[in-house]
């Protein structure tokens, strides 16, 4: 059983996702709620896994198949990929992208910009000539 520091009070709805997601990515194959919840701790009720859940679904972080009467839970993507998933959908929620990307770009540090430059296959990136 995956040890989780005891908590007073509420945890947020994205802390929530992340222990959710968590525990999916410990399983072996697909997941059931139930398995998840006993993953968490009892404190965590058996209604809020399945509405994490369908959250993560509708966010397309999850995929479910069925499993008798209940779902098996998949996470859709590695960590990478749900961060990136992140990024744009706040990327598609804006009206003037170039601006936003304008600045992510100008915020970056050295090594990151030489990085997206790498992988853009840029000129003037490592091993290019």
């Amino acid at each position: 059983m995956t040890d989780h520091p005891q908590r007073s009070g509420r945890r947020g709805q994205g802390e929530l996702e992340a222990l959710v997601l968590s525990a999916l990515r410990e399983a072996d194959g697909p997941a059931t709620a139930g398995w998840v919840q006993e993953r968490l701790g009892a404190d965590l009720a058996y209604t809020t896994v399945i509405t994490i859940l369908t959250r993560l679904l509708a966010k397309g972080a999850v995929t479910r198949e069925r499993a008798g009467r209940s779902f098996a839970w998949t996470p859709a993507s590695d960590q990478a990929g749900l961060a990136a998933h992140r990024m744009r959908r706040v990327l598609d929620g804006e009206s003037d992208r170039e601006a936003v990307l304008a600045s992510f770009v100008t915020g970056l540090g050295p090594d990151d910009e030489r990085l997206l430059r790498e992988l853009l296959g840029e000129p003037g990136s490592e091993g290019e000539a």
